[in-house]
């Protein structure tokens, strides 16, 4: 075989890309093993049947063509709806592109935001997959560390110090994996440094259905980053169909034109069936997300009454989304080392959270991803094991 491009041997750069203990605990529960899978934000519900349904009817249809373009009329204007009643932003369909979920979204965005060579920064801890997507656009990943004392939000005056050469900062609130739903204060910060530095912000905004504490603000939302902004959002977690690939970005019209480019050059549109069964879902309102999001509130307080039950480990808690950072440093272990000794002795699968930048060395997360009875015991079980390595005693 003849050598590979530098951009794609490139993408993971350190060799992995952070889910090597995922896939160890996926191929042990292959293997018959009762490993309890608390690793990736996968929904412990399928998609609704109602969904579905539409799905079927609209496939059945003749819906099953090419979708050549930005998307179906009736979703694009459905996407905007929603984002104008949630942000009080004006937003219509000229303002959206559909695409293949939310990795395309950030694909797109940096795509039209950077040129090769450029710098894109984004916030550590970060979900897994951005420094892999931005350098699969040609682009230069540069980290700014957010600290667990400041309840993993970004300082503005980090953000100015790595700037030189950047054009894009990249925001992820509610964020993964640290829980973080960042403050107006924080955002209004932030835009300050995008507009000094002309960036453009791309906003992953997937978990905007899931906040537990204070609200979503989007940047779009703020004065003079309108026309700046690229929000990405996604179907996968406020609608549990994280296997149909349904997410947009929203942003400036000229933005939206010319990322449609790029849609008909990788994807050439998201099947049609699947766009209708999206508006059909959509349709069904703020009541039918909030049912969607409520057992991960659930779990959160299960959590969050465990941990304070013992000493051996902390976490703040989350503001938002369905992960739960814990603090091991007590315990005298990297996150690694806790995460891997956990699934050999307990069965118990979480992230390391080494898998999410230096920002997050020494935790992990846990996602709350499993029946209420199962997250209480495997929470209790992961408490214990903890508490043997801490100098705490269990409780």
């Amino acid at each position: 075989m003849t050598k590979l491009s530098k951009r794609i041997s490139g993408i993971n750069e350190a060799g992995g890309d952070g889910w090597d203990l995922y896939v160890r605990a996926r191929d042990m529960a292959a293997a018959g093993e009762p490993v309890i899978q608390l690793t990736i934000g996968e929904h412990d519900i399928r998609t609704d049947p109602a969904i579905l349904d539409a799905m079927h009817r609209a496939a059945k249809a003749g819906n099953t063509g090419y979708t050549f373009g930005p998307g179906l009329p009736p979703l694009r204007a459905a996407i905007a709806e929603r984002i104008a009643a949630r942000t009080g932003t004006p937003t219509g369909p000229e303002n959206i592109l559909v695409v293949t979920g939310g990795q395309a979204g950030l694909f797109a965005a940096l795509t039209l935001a950077c040129d090769p060579g450029d710098v894109a920064l984004h916030i550590d801890p970060y979900y897994a997959t951005y420094p892999g997507t931005i350098r699969s656009t040609s682009v230069i990943p540069r980290a700014v560390i957010a600290h667990p004392e400041d309840g993993f939000e970004p300082r503005a005056e980090a953000v100015e110090a790595a700037a030189d050469g950047a054009r894009a900062l990249l925001l992820n609130s509610p964020n993964n994996p640290t829980g973080a739903v960042y403050s107006e204060a924080t955002l209004t910060a932030l835009g300050e440094v995008a507009r000094a530095r002309d960036l453009w912000i791309i906003s992953d905004e997937v978990y905007d259905s899931q906040v537990w504490e204070g609200r979503h603000l989007s940047p779009r939302a703020l004065p003079d980053l309108t026309d700046r902004t690229l929000a990405v959002g996604s179907m996968s977690k406020s609608h549990a169909m994280t296997g149909s690939r349904v997410g947009w970005v929203c942003g400036p019209a000229e933005a939206i034109e010319a990322m449609t480019h790029l849609a008909t050059c990788t994807t050439y549109g998201l099947p049609g069936f699947i766009q209708e069964a999206a508006l059909h879902a959509l349709k069904a309102g703020d009541d039918f997300e909030a049912g969607i999001a409520e057992p991960f509130a659930r779990r959160r307080r299960i959590a969050l009454d465990l941990l304070s039950r013992q000493q051996a480990v902390a976490a703040a808690p989350p503001r938002g989304g369905m992960y739960v950072m814990i603090d091991i440093r007590p315990t005298g272990l990297s996150g690694t080392a806790f995460a891997e000794a956990l699934l050999d002795e307990e069965r118990i699968a979480v992230m390391p959270g080494e898998s999410f930048g230096t920002g997050a060395s020494g935790h992990i997360r846990i996602a709350m991803t499993v029946a209420d009875a199962a997250f209480a015991d495997a929470m209790t079980r992961l408490l214990a094991f903890a508490a043997r390595r801490a100098a705490a005693p269990a409780t």
